[in-house]
This record gives structure tokens, C-alpha cells and sequence, in this order.
């Protein structure tokens, strides 16, 4: 089973207008909600190309309420820690129109020693032999930079596939315990590394950086430059983003993350194939990749 663990799950609220007037009121012309975070997006890609998987992760409040329903509604499997108090954050997002967009991110509820307890025990006891844990995104309020690092500790004695999609700390904070896969942006990798990596001997030497740490293999998701893998039998691999138009950016690097573990057990090669194929459909779509948008695209000679 793959489980994917969100922490800081979200709903994100699109707001679409002509223009934005700062210091007066504004009228959107059409608005849109998702649900989702990090691990969330990763099942649903799993699910779009028929892969089944278990979402974990906290939720809180009515929003959190409607989060889980969603996530019932899509058919995904899940098994979230119902918070105490506050609310599953909701994010603003305004677009006026002229593609720039104004992002106002909220922190989310804080979780108590307990609730964390409830959520690891929750992991400890369920994971198991041949699974496939995939940690992504934020931690919220209460949980620090060693949260997928002491979470990793909890199955340590388990043959499990570890990923690791975070960023700072809570991704370092991993590689003493040798994840399957971490998966930074380039942006990302230049601040892990502190220095600004820009030719591909530059980006592979970062790679190359995190391997060294501890990581088996490391994916770089680079946009419109396509991706790169640093695998664990010293391999470099590079393969250039799909030609189309970008509708939407986000959540690619997440459905990145599912096609590689989609395709890991058919080879390194394959994996970052179906990744770039699954980040290229959803950026070439409204929503999140959809199954047969990425078997197109693994046919086209880029992929």
C-alpha cells in the first residue's frame, strides 16, 4: 500500500477578477476551490492512474469536514486525525486577470502533543512491510523541523519505502535515514546546498550533493527545463519538459512524486519518465493529471 501523509492539508480559494484595487473593494468574476495539499495531490494522482493509496494527515473544524468528504467523494481511501481546535486552513489566491497571481497562505491549526501522538501511533501501527510512505509539505503550528525525521524513526525497523517531498530542515532532517527518494525543486536544491546552481553539471553536482547525504535517489523537478535524476547505482538522468501550453502549475511537482512511485518497480528510467509525463499533464490541464493526457505524453519523443 502507498500512504501519503499531509499534514497541512488545504483548501485552496481562486479568486478571478479583471483587476485588483488595492484599499477598495473588489468583485471577483468567477471563483474556484480545491482541496488538497501536498500528499493529497499525490493520491489523487495515484488514483487517476489507477493506483490505490491511503491518505493520512490532520484535519480540523468544518473545513476539514468538507475536506474528508471530498476525499470520499473521489473515492480516495483515508484516515485523518480530527483536530480539537481551529480549522483546515483555507488559501486565498487572487488572479486579476493579467496571469499574476497574490497568494495569501494561512498557518493552519496548532496540534497538541496528544493529537501528534494520536497521528504517530496512528503510523506506527499500520505501515508495514513493503508500503510506501510518502511525506510531503508543510507541518503545522506545534510540529518543528524533526517532524518527518522522528516519523521516519517510528518505521524504521520496517522495509518501507520512504519519500520525501519537503523543504529546509524537514527535508535534511530526513537524510540520515537514507529515504528511497527525495524530490526538491530546483529552487529548493540551490537553498539546501547554499549556493545558486544553474548548468546541468551545476544541478547534477547538487544532486550528487544530497546523495552524498544520505538520500538513494534524488528527483529534481526544474519547470520548463524538465527534470533530473541522481539515482542510487551513480546514474544521471535528464529528460526535457513536455512542449505545450501551461495552463497550471500547480500540483505538478506533486504528480511528479506519483509517477515516480508508480513507476519505480518498472526502473529508475521508466519512473522519471512517467513522472515528467505526469507533471506535463497536469500542467497542460485545469486540474491534476489525468491517466490518459500521461500515456499520451510518454509517447511523445521527449518523454
Amino acid at each position: 500500500m502507498i500512504y501519503t501523509l499531509t499534514l497541512n492539508p488545504a483548501i485552496d480559494y481562486r479568486m478571478n477578477t479583471q483587476k485588483i484595487i488595492h484599499g477598495d473593494t473588489n468583485r471577483a468574476l468567477s471563483e474556484e476551490l480545491s482541496f488538497g495539499g501536498k500528499g493529497i495531490n499525490v493520491s489523487k494522482v495515484l488514483k487517476n492512474l489507477g493506483i490505490e493509496s491511503k491518505a493520512l494527515g490532520f484535519c480540523a473544524g468544518f473545513t476539514g469536514a468538507a475536506l474528508v468528504s471530498h476525499l470520499d467523494e473521489c473515492g480516495i481511501n483515508n484516515d485523518f486525525v480530527e483536530l480539537c481546535g481551529g480549522n483546515t486552513r483555507i488559501n486565498v489566491k487572487l488572479c486579476d486577470g493579467q496571469n499574476c497571481e497574490t497568494e495569501i497562505n494561512a498557518c493552519g491549526p496548532k496540534v497538541s502533543e496528544d493529537e501528534k501522538n494520536i497521528l504517530f501511533d496512528k503510523i506506527k501501527n499500520t505501515v508495514s512491510d513493503g508500503d510506501t510512505l510518502i511525506l510531503s509539505g508543510s507541518v503545522p503550528s506545534g510540529m518543528g523541523g524533526e517532524t518527518y525525521a522522528c516519523i521516519i524513526e517510528l518505521v524504521k525497523d520496517k522495509n518501507i519505502r520512504i519519500v520525501v517531498d519537503a523543504q529546509g530542515e524537514l527535508l535534511l532532517n530526513t537524510l540520515r535515514h537514507k529515504p528511497f527518494l527525495v524530490k526538491p525543486n530546483l529552487s529548493e536544491l540551490c537553498g539546501i546546498v547554499g549556493k545558486d546552481l544553474s548548468t546541468p553539471d551545476e544541478i547534477a553536482g547538487g544532486a550528487k550533493k544530497l546523495r552524498e547525504l544520505g538520500a538513494r535517489n534524488v528527483l529534481v523537478s526544474l519547470g520548463a527545463d524538465g527534470a533530473l535524476l541522481a539515482d542510487e547505482n551513480g546514474i544521471i538522468t535528464s529528460v526535457c519538459s513536455h512542449k505545450g501550453d501551461a495552463i497550471n502549475t500547480v500540483g505538478a511537482g506533486d504528480s511528479m512524486v506519483a509517477g515516480f512511485v508508480a513507476g519505480a518497480d518498472e526502473g529508475y528510467e521508466y519512473a522519471l519518465r512517467l513522472a515528467n509525463a505526469c507533471g506535463g499533464a497536469t500542467a497542460f490541464s485545469v486540474g491534476l493529471a489525468e491517466k490518459e493526457c500521461v500515456e499520451k505524453l510518454l509517447k511523445t519523443k521527449n518523454a
